[in-house]
């Protein structure tokens, strides 16, 4: 369940969200599409970045996995308060407090769950350039997007194919763009799975 709120977004809000339990978007557990995308992978050693991050079963699943080169991120000190009393070995150094948009670093590979509809929709063409930006030469940028618009003023903010194609398409080759056939039954019909390979386009 999603409220409607009218109040800045920023740490605060997030936090507060957390603290309130107010966090509709997460099904606490790793998603279907994305557990069946790491369990393909091979290389362990990848750098993998997970940018508004909340609970991130993703990263628990992954580190749990023996992938070593993790990173988290999240605005809510209080999501990554909660992830390291549940994951207390994942490495303390890979947890990251801080605005997305502030982050340097290189890595092979970005994960999309549920952080890009929590950005207000005006800074959605800033998160395609920032994700470029991090990725690595051929790097991907893999995930989950909502494909509906909500009646509600977000978050979660929606969306459809082909916006999220116009936004992205500059930037990155999307080797998958297809709707998710193994969603959460709440979510069924309602979601995209992308694999998105970096380009040179605008380096």
């Amino acid at each position: 369940m999603f409220v409607k709120m009218k109040q800045k977004i920023d740490k605060y809000f997030w936090n507060n969200r957390y603290i309130n339990g107010a966090i509709g978007w997460d099904i606490g557990k790793i998603s279907n599409p994305l557990r069946e995308y790491f369990d393909q992978l091979k290389n362990k050693e990848k750098t993998i970045l997970i940018p508004g991050c909340g609970n991130s079963y993703e990263a628990e699943y992954l580190h749990k996995k023996g992938f070593t080169n993790v990173y988290i991120l999240d605005y809510s000190s209080k999501a990554l308060e909660n992830f390291k009393l549940r994951v207390p070995s994942f490495p303390r150094n890979n947890i990251i407090n801080k605005d997305f948009f502030s982050l340097n670093g290189k890595f092979d590979l970005i994960i999309e769950q549920t952080f890009f509809c929590a950005l207000e929709k005006k800074r959605r063409y800033q998160y395609v350039l920032k994700i470029h930006e991090l990725l690595k030469k051929g790097g991907k940028a893999v995930g989950v997007l909502f494909n509906q618009k909500f009646e509600t003023e977000g978050p979660p903010f929606g969306g459809d194919k082909e916006e999220y194609y116009n936004l992205f398409s500059n930037y990155f080759q999307f080797k998958v763009f297809n709707n998710c056939y193994n969603s959460i039954s709440q979510r069924s019909k309602r979601e995209l799975f992308f694999i998105a390979i970096k380009t040179q386009n605008s380096e």
